[in-house]
């Protein structure tokens, strides 16, 4: 049972829209005194709360009973209505165009059910301030849009590098083959590259271990979240595209270096320190030359003293 002072946040969505909106939990979390916050989200990438020390506990909405909170007139789980009931403030970021979610909130007793977008709209304003808007209506204002991650770790920062060479979309990804001929640049440094399920169904991982076999890499496939984030603290760089893993990278307070194409980085590039992003002028990263990426990259780590 929540406490006297207690926010449900309920978020779907992919890593990187879960990340942003960790602003706005802080948000609630900062400005209500002593409150208890729960996270209704999708498991693995709503623990990324609780790691921030955001959130008490999480619940997974894809639990067969939470099915009906988008039929009208639904008869619910008992459980899960004295549940919701018990939340001073409902904060939810589901997509119901025809407020059915909220009818059955209001009809089961929610104090209060704030909507949010359920999507963020290039151009206007960066993505954490999009999805805080809705807290205005309690005179809750966000000053800082950047999500902060600090997992314990159980290594010191070392002069490795991590490359993630993929995104959850073909169009983000600069070519793997400029990526490859990246490692062996930077052969005399440790690396690391990151990879999980998209990577693996275009793979990424074979190529990488067959065109650069003979280099120091080390691996991390299909790591959960919470374990990346208490690795990524120990790398010196971070070097990939608009992902949810870069948003991590840059949660952890990693050094970034992001090649945007299509997406807006106003809207979507980390707002954490030390960040930079390279957008390409047609937006299209097949345009991104091998010698321009690179020199953009070799600047980048060399400014960070990690090679030069």
């Amino acid at each position: 049972m929540a406490s006297s002072r207690s926010a449900l946040v309920i978020r779907g969505g992919a890593i990187g829209d879960f990340i942003v909106t960790l602003p706005a939990i802080k948000l609630l979390r900062d400005s209500i005194a002593d409150c208890r916050i729960e996270v209704l989200g999708y498991p693995g990438i709503a623990d990324l709360a609780v790691v921030a020390n955001l959130a008490e506990s999480t619940r997974s909405l894809e639990h067969r009973s939470m099915a009906l909170l988008f039929v009208p007139n639904a008869k619910l789980d008992d459980e899960l209505c004295d549940w919701l009931k018990s939340f001073n403030v409902i904060l939810s970021y589901l997509y119901d165009p025809d407020g059915i979610v909220r009818a059955n909130m209001e009809r089961i007793g929610v104090k209060t059910y704030l909507d949010a977008p359920h999507r963020v709209i290039d151009g206007q304003g960066h993505a954490a301030h999009q999805l805080a808007k809705p807290l205005e209506s309690l005179a809750m204002y966000l000053d800082d849009p950047a999500p902060r991650i600090v997992a314990p770790s159980a290594e010191a920062r070392s002069p490795r590098i991590a490359i993630h060479p993929g995104s959850g979309s073909i169009k983000k990804n600069w070519s793997l083959d400029h990526w490859c001929r990246v490692m062996q640049e930077l052969r005399e440094h440790p690396l690391v590259v990151i990879t999980g399920e998209a990577e693996r169904e275009r793979g990424v991982l074979d190529q990488v271990r067959s065109t650069c076999a003979d280099l120091n890499i080390e691996h991390w496939d299909g790591l959960p979240l919470v374990e990346l984030a208490r690795r990524l603290p120990s790398c010196s760089a971070f070097l990939g595209h608009d992902s949810g893993i870069s948003h991590l990278a840059a949660a952890c307070g990693v050094p970034c270096h992001l090649f945007f194409g299509p997406s807006d980085p106003g809207t979507w590039a980390p707002a954490n320190a030390d960040v930079v992003v390279h957008r390409v002028a047609s937006q299209n990263l097949d345009h991104l030359a091998w010698q321009e990426g690179w020199s953009a990259l070799r600047a980048f780590v060399c400014d960070r003293r990690v090679m030069c």
